[in-house]
């Protein structure tokens, strides 16, 4: 497993408490399980409605993560008209 920090934002960065966090996962799918296990109901039902953004490209839950300088973001669901 791979070591990524995850810069979270809105209502994921209020349900964490930080603004970065870490964790060890695989794959995109791994680390939304493994985040929300640490924060969660609420963090999941927000990370899955969401978007994951790995260096600066939308990812699905089987992109490999290699952690490093690799930039990780969870993106609530944005919402307006």
């Amino acid at each position: 497993m791979t070591v990524v920090k995850v810069r979270l934002f809105a209502a994921l960065r209020e349900l964490a408490g930080s603004n970065e966090v870490e964790a060890e996962a695989a794959s995109v799918g791994e680390l939304v399980q493994a985040l929300s296990h640490r924060y969660g109901e609420r963090f999941e039902k927000v990370a899955r409605a969401g978007s994951v953004v790995v260096d600066g490209q939308r990812a699905g839950p089987e992109t490999a993560l290699t952690g490093g300088s690799q930039e990780v973001a969870l993106l609530p669901p944005v919402s307006g008209g």
